[in-house]
């Protein structure tokens, strides 16, 4: 079993950059996939961007594609989700998730095994 918290959550400004950081207990972390996810209230989660255990696959849904990088830290059991050019519509809750796979970086929440608490992002305008 892992456990996941996520950091870095803020209010920012339209145009700013914001990093997040999910850092996972237990030595397992290196073998699992990771996902990055948002939510608002009202709407189902969403698929942002996910990496493979070792790090060398990505995939990114298109609305982020281009504006957040993905990348991960085994030795320090941490992801990252790097933003720019944030936008009134990126508000959200932002977790990390992840999942025992074999490199098929699924898109699907229901896919992934363990959940963060979230961490919450405002962007003003």
């Amino acid at each position: 079993q892992v456990q996941l918290v996520e950091f870095g959550g803020a209010l920012v400004q339209a145009g700013d950059s914001l990093r997040l950081s999910c850092v996972a207990s237990g030595r397992a972390f290196r073998s699992y996939e990771l996902g990055w996810f948002r939510q608002t209230p009202g709407k189902e989660r969403e698929f942002l961007c996910s990496i493979s255990w070792s790090g060398s696959s990505t995939n990114y849904a298109d609305s982020v594609k281009g504006r957040f990088t993905i990348s991960r830290d085994n030795a320090k059991n941490t992801a990252y989700l790097q933003m720019f050019s944030l936008k009134p519509e990126d508000t959200a809750v932002y977790y990390c998730a992840v999942r025992n796979g074999l490199g098929s970086l699924p898109r699907e929440p229901d896919k992934y095994n363990y959940w963060g608490q979230g961490t919450q992002v405002t962007v003003s305008s």
